[in-house]
């Protein structure tokens, strides 16, 4: 049992083009099975501590539900066109899908399976859908938007919006929930929130095509891939400043830590590949190979 306990987490990969979800060994760093995964896997969210997955497929325009274990799960849920990221509550109780071609969220009972609520958003072709840790709040960013929309998840309803940058990409909380991180993709930009008034903070330069963000536990860096530069930037929260930049793959999208902070594991979309970040050193420590066009990680 305390083997079991202390085991590392394994990390997931959806892989767009190969129809698949590549599982890691963080121990490790190596592949040990592929797990397949409809016709065009892109974002994927793990349960908190679980072995249940959800993966948006593209290819069938579904929300397609995974237990890494074997055990049995509901069918797929049919969405909109065009699925994109998916998160999970941080209280285990919800799944949040964006949907690109009905500018709406799909909320989904993360138990069962089944549909809540869809939610229109204003921004147009919404990418991300993710939750504040104290599962209150969904902030939305959309391909065609300069704002960030934001979601009342009891009320199911927009209640609100943060102005950013032009194509807010990927969107982290402070583990406090007082800080949202925003990547704005065409501005290069990481925008800094508070999220009491939904005003911004600070604004810090990033690489070319700013796209995924990751938080440390401890609250003190983030993490933002650039796209274009083929790295990623670890910024200092106390000063806004960036204090290391690591090359990694081409195309670097969507990322995970280890849930000690340990490791970043980033998915670059052009390489086929994920790169291993050791978050002490700032240094890149592995590439693994997985399927064709990884699009993010998840790691419960």
């Amino acid at each position: 049992m305390a083997q079991a306990a202390l085991a590392a987490p394994l990390a997931y990969v959806p892989n767009e083009k190969s129809g698949t979800v590549s599982v890691v060994d963080t121990a490790t760093d190596t592949v040990l099975r592929s797990l397949a995964a409809g016709k065009r896997p892109r974002g994927i969210a793990a349960v908190p501590g679980g072995t249940r997955l959800f993966v948006t497929d593209a290819g069938s325009n579904t929300l397609l539900i995974l237990d890494s274990a074997g055990g049995a799960v509901p069918a797929p849920l049919a969405l909109g066109k065009s699925p994109e990221g998916v998160s999970v509550s941080p209280d285990g109780r919800y799944a949040a899908v964006a949907v690109e071609e009905s500018n709406s969220v799909t909320l989904v009972d993360a138990r069962s399976g089944a549909r809540l609520a869809d939610i229109p958003v204003q921004g147009r072709n919404p990418e991300h859908a993710v939750f504040s840790p104290d599962s209150r709040w969904l902030y939305v960013s959309a391909e065609e938007a300069e704002q960030v929309d934001v979601i009342d998840v009891e009320q199911r309803r927009q209640a609100g919006t943060v102005a950013v940058g032009l194509r807010p990409r990927g969107i982290g909380f402070s583990p406090d929930g007082s800080r949202a991180y925003i990547a704005c993709e065409l501005v290069n930009t990481v925008y800094v929130v508070d999220t009491a008034t939904r005003s911004t903070l600070a604004k810090i330069p990033a690489g070319r095509n700013a796209n995924g963000i990751a938080v440390h536990p401890s609250g003190k860096q983030v993490y933002v891939s650039n796209g274009t530069d083929g790295s990623v930037m670890l910024i200092d929260t106390a000063t806004h400043t960036v204090s290391a930049t690591v090359a990694v793959g081409k195309r670097p999208w969507n990322m995970a830590l280890t849930p000690d902070g340990a490791k970043l594991y980033v998915a670059n979309g052009r390489s086929n590949s994920v790169s291993v970040i050791d978050t002490a050193a700032a240094r890149k420590v592995a590439d693994i190979g997985v399927g064709e066009l990884p699009w993010g990680v998840a790691i419960p």
